[in-house]
């Protein structure tokens, strides 16, 4: 066994090492049907929404975490493929053990002492399988991503959404597309997660930290000597040493340690016993440490980054997250031949999700910014390379338009529109809550116009929430609220409101 390797990768080695050409492929077979348990997070408050979604595409029930913005589901490994589809997660894990009531000791040495312990006692082989068939599965997507693209420029990036150079990468000469911005910063704002925090907020009820451990000096010195291990040789090839890092998640107020030190003990324990290397940054394997109050998760990262930066490739000051759009979108229920339009589409994630998701909908995004709509064109031309990579034989195209206009006087016949998606001005980076006091009543009270008595629908959504409550109040004769879903959008309070349209007829505006 090579020094270094996982418990899969070795296993696998010494079956070709037998001499038998079918040993791989059965090894491969049964990986594939090791039962899994997946983690994975979702934007706050849209947990029941991929719950739903597990279900209704993957058949399985999910469970939804205590510690919010999590759920967990069971899928047979070879169902990773269908794993990564879901429109409504950010980011997924395997899951090597949970304990839902953990009794962590009150003094900080010993608690610490106990997590180092742990890690001899946890089941690791499946997990480290389902992290490899996971990784099997990365090489065979870079690998036709790289036969895809042409350009050396698009060689170096071959994530799709990735932050840097993101603008060179989709830019276009044809007239039908928006002419590329320069400048624009591939900054999420409201959708953002905000940078992991040092633990050093104890005041108040209950402490949380989110952060990344540098563990490349502190492991070193908490396992003894600097190892070499894995550094040796196997047979006639040179063993890889796998590099890894372990990032703690911690919430609660009762824990004697820090996330950092949690870290730092776990992880030393962690090198001690598979001979791995520490590597902050370019590692092959992120151990995932969850503890919210007695709750600990271990787990193993699935992914790199985040699954919402999927469609997004030129970023404005508010850009949504697609993971969220997914979930307000789906939230109105669209049916087949439903128009649905995002009025203030910004950078275009929720018609871009929702040509994506259901192409059987007529889609209009629209904004009165003009560098909002160019914005918008790029991530939709985007959208449309991608799906020509997908079948080069044709450009299938999606059922999309964009087009400048105003909000509070939108050129669309009365009663025309089935559903309106949008994410209204927080009054924040974009607008100010002054302005929204004016803005929110008119905007309500056009898209009570043009949406369909009885049937129409609105999902929408703000962090002004008093101010949207006012306005609401004062459309009640054409809107009724029949949801609200709390989110946390980039560290901000927000809400995602559910309207129905009324029978009543709302007013004729003056005619354009």
């Amino acid at each position: 066994r090579a020094v270094g390797a996982p418990p899969a990768a070795s296993a696998m080695a010494e079956a070709g090492a037998a001499g038998d050409p079918g040993a791989g492929t059965a090894a491969a077979q049964e990986d594939a049907e090791i039962a899994a348990v997946i983690g994975a997070t979702v934007p706050t408050g849209f947990e029941q929404t991929a719950a739903e979604e597990v279900q209704e595409k993957l058949g399985s029930a999910s469970r939804i975490s205590r510690d919010r913005g999590k759920i967990y589901f069971e899928i047979p490994a070879g169902s990773l493929p269908q794993v990564h589809r879901l429109r409504s997660v950010d980011n997924l894990f395997v899951v090597v053990q949970e304990f839902k009531d953990y009794q962590f000791k009150e003094n900080k040495e010993d608690a610490l002492k106990d997590l180092e312990d742990l890690v001899k006692k946890l089941p690791w082989t499946n997990p480290l399988k389902v992290w490899e068939l996971n990784n099997s599965l990365k090489k065979k997507k870079t690998k036709r991503k790289k036969h895809n693209l042409q350009s050396p420029a698009n060689k170096e990036k071959l994530n799709d959404g990735e932050e840097g150079g993101a603008d060179q990468k989709d830019t276009y000469d044809q007239e039908d597309c928006a002419q590329n911005i320069e400048g624009v910063e591939p900054t999420d704002s409201q959708d953002t997660e905000k940078p992991q925090e040092v633990a050093s907020q104890n005041r108040g009820e209950e402490e949380e930290d989110n952060e990344q451990l540098d563990v490349e000096d502190e492991v070193q010195a908490s396992s003894g000597s600097g190892t070499k291990a894995g550094d040796g040789q196997t047979g006639e090839g040179e063993a890889k040493v796998l590099k890894f890092r372990v990032t703690c998640n911690r919430a609660g107020d009762k824990h004697s340690f820090t996330s950092n030190e949690a870290a730092r003990d776990f992880g030393g324990a962690v090198q001690e016993h598979f001979q791995w290397k520490a590597d902050m940054t370019n590692f092959d394997v992120e151990v995932l440490l969850n503890i919210h109050n007695n709750e600990v998760v271990v787990g193993i990262a699935l992914t790199e980054e985040s699954l919402h930066r999927r469609n997004i490739t030129h970023f404005g000051p508010t850009t949504l997250r697609s993971t969220l759009a997914y979930g307000m979108l789906r939230l109105c229920d669209p049916q087949p031949t439903d128009i649905i339009i995002d009025p203030m589409c910004g950078t275009g994630a929720i018609p871009i999700e929702g040509a994506a998701e259901w192409p059987g909908c007529y889609h209009i995004a629209g904004d009165n910014n003009p560098q909002a709509v160019k914005r918008a064109a790029n991530n939709i031309c985007s959208l449309l390379r991608k799906n020509e990579s997908k079948d080069s034989s044709a450009a299938l195209g999606v059922p999309l338009d964009i087009i400048q206009w105003d909000i509070c006087s939108l050129p669309l016949r009365t009663g025309s529109v089935d559903i309106v998606v949008t994410d209204m001005p927080f009054g924040k980076r974009i607008g100010s809550k002054k302005k929204n006091w004016d803005l929110y009543p008119a905007c309500l009270m056009e898209m009570g116009r043009i949406c369909t008595p009885g049937t129409g629908r609105a999902v929408l959504l703000t962090q002004d929430k008093k101010c949207f409550a006012k306005a609401l109040s004062r459309v009640g004769h054409i809107w009724r609220r029949a949801q609200t879903v709390w989110v946390n959008v980039g560290g901000l309070h927000a809400a995602v409101y559910l309207l129905r349209r009324t029978w009543e007829r709302a007013e004729e505006r003056r005619s354009w």
